[in-house]
């Protein structure tokens, strides 16, 4: 599901890119949420094939539902955005669903039992820079921060399907997002320079 979830995202922000290129005109912030989107299902879709390889087959099966999938989203959403923004939405929702049953599932997981060791095994790499889980992250964080983006999709699809085209978007602020960079880059020096200082001392 993760090879077709980031295709919505992705198209949503080509067609906005074009539309912005033709009107000579800002997009209001919309693109870069949507980018945002597609690439953290992506980054879903890196994190479970460390966990397991899928095979040929399996590949061959998502070269297909890639093209289907996509050529049916990329006419809706010129046909209609809207709809498909809210279809989205309720996709999400189930998604959300689908991984709060995952979840209470390994809660009750016998001990010794497979899904019990999955529960504590360790997270892939790339799932721990990501959402930045720590060294001893574990799959189970990663399936908490994957139904927490998943969430935050349903909501953002939801809200911007009765948003119109020429509505700057107000779930997405880029001042916003730059001061948390900037914070975090200095903090991130502060923390290195005062481990040096206590390593000299």
């Amino acid at each position: 599901l993760e090879t077709i979830a980031a295709i919505p995202g992705m198209v949503a922000a080509i067609i906005r890119h074009f539309r912005s290129l033709r009107n000579m005109a800002r997009d209001g912030g919309m693109l870069n949420m949507f980018l945002e989107e597609a690439n953290n299902e992506r980054m879903h879709l890196l994190t479970f094939i460390r966990m397991k390889e899928p095979g040929y087959l399996f590949r061959g099966a998502v070269i297909g539902a890639q093209f289907g999938f996509g050529s049916f989203f990329l006419t809706a959403y010129m046909i209609n955005p809207t709809w498909c923004h809210r279809f989205i939405g309720y996709i999400e929702e189930e998604a959300c669903h689908t991984y709060t049953t995952i979840l209470n599932e390994m809660d009750s997981a016998p001990s010794g039992s497979e899904l019990a060791q999955w529960k504590i095994g360790d997270a892939p790499k790339i799932a721990k820079g990501y959402w930045h889980l720590g060294e001893h992250g574990t799959v189970y964080d990663v399936m908490l921060a994957v139904r927490a983006d998943e969430a935050e999709h349903r909501d953002v699809n939801h809200a911007v399907s009765g948003i119109p085209d020429d509505t700057v978007n107000p779930l997405y602020d880029p001042r916003v997002k730059l001061d948390i960079m900037l914070k975090k880059y200095v903090k991130d020096i502060m923390e290195k320079e005062a481990s040096k200082q206590s390593s000299v001392a």
